[in-house]
């Protein structure tokens, strides 16, 4: 069995389908198959630069890895970058011969490229889908682009997830939008999760005693964050009260700046690799996350979400809709401000026990590990029953 692997990111990159594409190869290769990956070389940010081979194999596992033109994750320059990793895709796979392709997708084009492939070889598809780009762009870009793209974009959609036999779904607030257009395809729920290296970090489980708290964020500063909306007013609020780190980068990081510039308890760091990231969230007193006020954020999930939850932290987040329904119901000390609101989110800081707690039943049930073993598990018996 020969499984055509599709993975706009994969490691030594930084970003959550990175990780998750990651632990499920290493799950999946368990199995008596032979796994090609058609990925890129790291892009996710910048600035954060990290060498990995164009091609790598190893026992049953061939990884190519594409490399980008130099992109600051605006619209067209992503466009431009995909581009690139899909004729090169194209070329790679054009004499090769596979039983089924397996692509995972956040912003629709991957899962496009699949649709493509699978077509063109008359092969299975099984997609995993990690957001609704149709959904979001009418929220995320100028009100003309979303007019004139949005029918474009809901053409490329239906042609990638009608080829498909099989797609996951990371998030259950993503159910009746898939179901609704999509209702002759099988469907299931292997979130994200939890790795191992949060797992087995060292996590202080003392009171804080500060008068100053420390709130770090890591991750994106794209517009899907909006953490330029809200942490200019929230810096103010808390000043003499808390100071607040971005460990990140994206399209909204220059804005980001700018409109912090003046405020001297907020800190904005690059992005790091994961035990330097691990060691910022041990120094954390509260966790924060945040998605902008669209709604078509309030059918997601953020990973983010599981990464703090391992940290027996505090966590503040604004989000609504099924992610905030998501950790009040989920995750001990978590307290959920509507996106934006500063003022509310002062309030619900107000509300977190400063003690960090243990989450360890959320953990194993939520461990990366197990949750891509059984994402590997059903992919292996798609490809029995379907090829």
């Amino acid at each position: 069995m020969k499984i055509l692997f599709l993975s706009f990111y994969f490691a030594p990159d930084l970003c959550a389908g990175s990780f998750r594409s990651n632990a499920l190869i290493d799950k999946l290769k368990e199995y008596d198959v032979e796994i090609v990956i058609v990925t890129t070389k790291p892009n996710r940010y910048s600035d954060f630069s990290v060498e990995a081979e164009d091609f790598e194999q190893q026992d049953n596992v061939t990884i190519h890895r594409v490399q980008l033109p130099n992109h600051n994750s605006g619209m067209f320059d992503q466009v431009r970058a995909f581009l690139k990793y899909y004729k090169k895709t194209i070329d790679i796979t054009k004499n090769q011969d596979y039983d089924m392709v397996f692509a995972t997708s956040s912003r629709l084009f991957t899962a496009f490229l699949g649709s493509r492939v699978s077509r063109k070889k008359n092969i299975p598809l099984y997609l995993d889908i990690r957001d609704i780009f149709v959904d979001t762009i009418k929220d995320v870009l100028p009100r003309k682009l979303a007019w004139f793209f949005k029918p474009i974009f809901s053409f490329v959609e239906g042609y990638s997830f009608k080829r498909a036999r099989h797609i996951n779904l990371v998030s259950k607030g993503f159910r009746d939008y898939f179901e609704y257009r999509y209702p002759d395809v099988n469907y299931s729920w292997f979130t994200n999760g939890i790795d191992d290296s949060f797992l087995e970090a060292s996590w202080d489980y003392k009171k804080v005693k500060k008068d100053i708290l420390n709130i770090v964020y890591a991750g994106n500063i794209g517009e899907g964050q909006g953490l330029h909306r809200i942490i200019p007013e929230l810096a103010i609020k808390l000043a003499g009260k808390a100071k607040i780190k971005i460990i990140g980068s994206g399209g909204r990081l220059a804005q980001l700046e700018e409109v912090t510039k003046s405020l001297t308890n907020v800190k904005i760091c690059k992005p790091v690799e994961r035990s330097k990231l691990i060691e910022e969230y041990q120094q954390a007193d509260v966790l924060f996350l945040h998605l902008n006020a669209y709604p078509a954020f309030e059918k997601v999930l953020p990973s983010k979400v599981f990464e703090y939850a391992a940290t027996g932290k505090p966590i503040l987040a604004g989000v609504a809709g099924y992610s905030a329904g998501y950790i009040k119901n989920r995750i001990s000390n978590a307290r959920v401000f509507y996106p934006t609101d500063a003022s509310m989110a002062c309030e619900e800081l107000e509300k977190l026990s400063l003690m960090p707690i243990d989450r360890s039943a959320f953990n194993t049930k939520y461990s990366r590990a197990v949750i891509m073993q059984s994402m590997a598990r059903d992919i292996h018996e798609f490809s029995l029953r379907e090829c």
